[in-house]
């Protein structure tokens, strides 16, 4: 969410389910976190093997990487653990030194494991050292939750996720491929930072989140609605979207490629990968005196052959 911003639930209309209504804006607390965690986030990697026991830090219980410490007892830590207890073993309290312990790097060299992700899909086995490389773009990794209206830390796969934003965020879920939406505002001119409610799409068997919100391009108010994929960006590739706004034989058009919720709400809105429309545009749009914001924003989503 902008710096300042203030999360607004808009006046909404779907022709998506053939339904017409209207919704009051709601302020969300930027500060609010679900109490409910994503029952798909991972914990740590465990194995009964007694050699990946004495791989794993006495202190954090994470997998450890060269270079391996060892206190002069023959007690292991990893070399993030080794700046924390300030150069002290914390199960001998002898002093550590600058000690390695090459065997044990030595033996898990040979070693082959299994993704941390191993649960959620991910069945490759990898030599030790690689491990780590692979999991920072594991197709199966968690994401991260993509609701903008507050700071949410939730992870989890897209079941997990579709759910928590349903039961925890209360966002707005369509069944199509079409939407007409239209966005409400009292005195727009007072407000630089708003995002509006989340709503997401359920569209070939995939969920996709259309985003709307206000902010200052440099010196400029403007407008923006995008379109995220719930997926990794090989899959949002096989989609494209299409928005546009107008009113009195104008319009403004945008086409694209949905970016994955890999790429948070921030990095795509800082990209400016969207349709984005000037304050001043979007109060011509609106009609009457200009003084409330009422901008009809339509679309569809289709895939790529």
């Amino acid at each position: 969410m902008a710096p300042g911003g203030s999360a607004l639930k808009e006046a909404l209309e779907s022709n998506s389910t053939g339904l017409d209504y209207e919704v009051k804006m709601s302020k969300v607390e930027t500060n609010s976190k679900p109490t409910k965690s994503g029952s798909g986030s991972i914990g740590k990697f465990h194995s009964s093997n007694g050699v990946y026991e004495l791989l794993e830090c006495l202190v954090c219980t994470n997998l450890m990487y060269p270079p391996i410490h060892q206190c002069p007892n023959g007690h292991t830590l990893c070399s993030s653990c080794k700046l924390r207890v300030q150069n002290t073993c914390p199960t001998c309290r002898y002093e550590l030194g600058n000690i390695r312990c090459l065997a044990l790097e030595k033996v898990a060299e040979s070693l082959e494991v299994p993704c941390r992700y191993q649960n959620l899909g991910c069945h490759d086995i990898f030599p030790y050292y690689s491990k780590l490389k692979h999991e920072q773009h594991c197709r199966f990794r968690s994401y991260n939750c993509p609701y903008a209206g507050s700071e949410c830390s939730v992870t989890g796969d897209i079941p997990t996720l579709v759910d928590h934003l349903k039961d925890d965020h209360k966002v707005d879920m369509h069944d199509g491929c079409t939407f007409n939406h239209r966005y409400v505002k009292s005195n727009p001119h007072e407000v630089e930072n708003a995002t509006w409610m989340l709503t997401v799409f359920n569209c070939f068997g995939r969920q996709f989140c259309l985003h709307f919100e206000a902010f200052q391009l440099g010196m400029a108010p403007v407008y923006m609605a995008f379109l995220r994929f719930m997926g990794d960006e090989n899959e949002a590739k096989k989609f494209s979207y299409s928005l546009e706004v107008g009113a009195h034989s104008r319009k403004l058009t945008w086409q694209g490629i949905p970016r994955s919720i890999r790429d948070s709400h921030r990095k795509v809105r800082d990209s400016q990968d969207g349709l984005i429309i000037p304050r001043n545009l979007a109060l011509y749009f609106s009609g009457s005196d200009k003084e409330e914001l009422k901008l009809r924003v339509t679309g569809r989503i289709w895939k790529e052959e």
